[in-house]
C-alpha cells in the first residue's frame, strides 16, 4: 500500500506518517512518499493520497499524481484525505460545519474520476515563524482568528479514519 502526499510545511506529511503508522499496526505493507517522488505506482496494491488545500485546492503536486495515474487509481483500492482548516471550532459564526467548507473542489472530480472508497478532511497546523516567502505576509497580518497560529491536527480522528480505512482494505477479497 501506498502513501502519497503533498504537505508545503509538513504538517500534511504527519498525517501520512500518522496514517501509515497505523495501516502497518493493522498489518499492512506500507510505503509513504511524496507525491512527485513515486517513480513506480503500478507496484502498489491500494493507495491512500493526501494533501494540504489552500484556498480549496489540493496542492498542485498530488493533483497532478491522481490525474497522471488516474486509470490505474481507478482500478485499486483508494482513499483520500486533506488537511486545511485551522482552530478549533467544528463551526463558523453563520453555522457551517467547518470540515465541509474545507473539502478541496478535487474531491468531487475525483469521485468521478478514480472512484475513491472514501475521503476525509482533517484540521491542519499553522506555525507563523515557519513562512517562507511570500506566505511569510500572514505572520505580518492582525491577529483577527482567521489564520489562528498552532497545531490542530486532530489525531484521534485521525487514528479513527486510518482504523477504518485498515479494515476495509483487510476485508477485501484478495
Amino acid at each position: 500500500m501506498l502513501v502519497a502526499y503533498s504537505s508545503k510545511y509538513g504538517s500534511t506529511r504527519g498525517i501520512a506518517d500518522r496514517i501509515a503508522d497505523r495501516l502497518r499496526e493493522a498489518g499492512h505493507e506500507v510505503d509513504i512518499e511524496h507525491c512527485d517522488d513515486v517513480e513506480y505506482p503500478e507496484g502498489f496494491d491500494a493507495f491512500v493520497i493526501g494533501s494540504a488545500a489552500y484556498v480549496g485546492k489540493w496542492r498542485k503536486e498530488a493533483r497532478k499524481f491522481v490525474r497522471r495515474n488516474h486509470e490505474l487509481l481507478a482500478s485499486r483500492p483508494v482513499w483520500l484525505f486533506s488537511s486545511g482548516p485551522l482552530g478549533t471550532e467544528r463551526f463558523d459564526a453563520e453555522g457551517n460545519d467547518m470540515l465541509v467548507e474545507a473539502r478541496p473542489k478535487e474531491f468531487d472530480e475525483f469521485a468521478e474520476l478514480i472512484r475513491p472508497r472514501g475521503d476525509m478532511v482533517f484540521y491542519g497546523a499553522l506555525r507563523k515563524e515557519e513562512l517562507r516567502g511570500p506566505d511569510r505576509m500572514v505572520s505580518w497580518m492582525p491577529d483577527n482568528g482567521l489564520l489562528p497560529d498552532g497545531d490542530f491536527r486532530d489525531w484521534d480522528a485521525i487514528d479513527e479514519w486510518a482504523r477504518q480505512v485498515a479494515a476495509e482494505l483487510a476485508a477485501q477479497p484478495a
